[in-house]
């Protein structure tokens, strides 16, 4: 059910692909670029299209089943990991650049992550048959999973329903994160979420501050490092703008001269 949630909300976002078509913006691009915005043909998007979504589908199945088979402090555990092996592959794929600030940022991010999993109650999975794999039946009995909600039928489509909207948003936002700024930092707001849902507890459900609640803090610092790098490639962008373009006004005066 996990995995379908994940992956069956994605009918909301094709009103949003007619609406941000490149069609839609060509009366305002210049013949320069208009070839640029053009559309693959429509064999190449399905083939994408048919490539890339089961391929999604198994990664969402494979979180599923760590859930299912895995401890949740080991399951956590391989979970915080990825920070460290995005930022490898970055580095060697990306030629992603790595400042002091970034690299702290790494480092409080991954082990506040790490604390958490390793400090997370620890559940002994010994009622789940070993020879479940993929095909486990479990659709067989989702009807009652809907019969046994506490809270009713209608509550647990609704939960269904808008986990399966968030998701969706959540991975449009994240593709943004990557065009925009860049995998890594993605990755940076995907592991701060583990750390910060401690905090959120706290605040909004009043759980008890504790230790490991504590250790979440470390992320927060490490994201604001991260935040601070960009504000000063940012404040150096804007000083090289400005410089230059007193540069070309200092040169078109001298012309003029």
């Amino acid at each position: 059910m996990a995995t379908f949630v994940q992956s069956a909300g994605f009918p909301i976002l094709l009103p949003l692909l007619f609406f941000f078509s490149p069609s839609s913006r060509s009366t305002t691009s210049t013949p320069l670029n208009t070839s640029s915005t053009k559309l693959p043909p429509l064999s190449t998007l399905a083939f994408l299209c048919f490539a890339f979504g089961p391929m999604l589908t198994g990664d969402n199945l494979m979180y599923s089943h760590g859930l299912l088979y895995l401890p949740v402090s080991t399951y956590s555990l391989l979970c915080a990991t990825q920070l460290a092996f995005n930022a490898l592959f970055s580095f060697f794929f990306n030629s992603q650049k790595f400042t002091p600030f970034i690299f702290n940022s790494l480092v409080l991010l991954t082990i506040s992550a790490t604390l958490l999993a390793v400090n997370t109650n620890s559940e002994n999975m010994t009622g789940i048959p070993k020879g479940k794999t993929f095909a486990s039946g479990e659709w067989k009995i989702l009807r009652n999973g809907m019969e046994n909600y506490g809270k009713g039928r209608v509550s647990y489509m609704m939960t269904l329903i808008w986990t399966a909207v968030t998701w969706q948003i959540s991975s449009i936002a994240m593709l943004g994160l990557i065009f925009e700024v860049s995998s890594l930092f993605c990755n940076v707001i995907s592991t701060l979420a583990m750390p910060a849902v401690p905090i959120l507890a706290v605040m909004f459900f009043h759980d008890k501050m504790d230790g490991v609640k504590v250790t979440a803090l470390l992320a927060v610092s490490g994201f604001l490092s991260y935040i601070y790098q960009h504000y000063l490639d940012d404040s150096k962008s804007k000083v090289y703008k400005t410089s230059n373009n007193e540069a070309s006004g200092a040169g078109a005066v001298m012309e003029v001269c």
